[in-house]
């Protein structure tokens, strides 16, 4: 299993919970009665969530600012990002396969 994985999952399911918090205390004081509308408030609301940490962070980090990046990533679940590996940004090369009946 990848080390990234768990930031991952962590930095994925923090804003939603978040999400779903916030929409809780936003339904609270108003009346929906639309489930379709509440779940369409719960992915804008999860959506800026994620969006204003996340330039948090990368703002922090674009500015050397190690504390707000801490800050923003913990808000998203984890400290700071997840490393992925290197690939060379390039897949392996396909093989070729002759088209017809195999040869055996």
């Amino acid at each position: 299993m990848p080390a990234s994985l768990f930031p991952s999952v962590m930095r994925t399911l923090i804003p939603l919970i978040a999400g779903w918090l916030l929409s809780l205390a936003v339904q609270a004081g108003v009346q929906i009665d639309s489930e379709k509308v509440v779940s369409a408030v719960t992915i804008a609301i999860v959506l800026a969530y994620y969006l204003a940490f996340r330039l948090l962070e990368f703002l922090g980090t674009r500015l050397r600012g190690t504390a707000l990046q801490k800050a923003a990533g913990f808000l998203l679940g984890w400290a700071r990002p997840p490393a992925y590996p290197d690939t060379g940004g390039a897949l392996p090369p396909v093989t070729a396969y002759a088209s017809g009946p195999r040869a055996q």
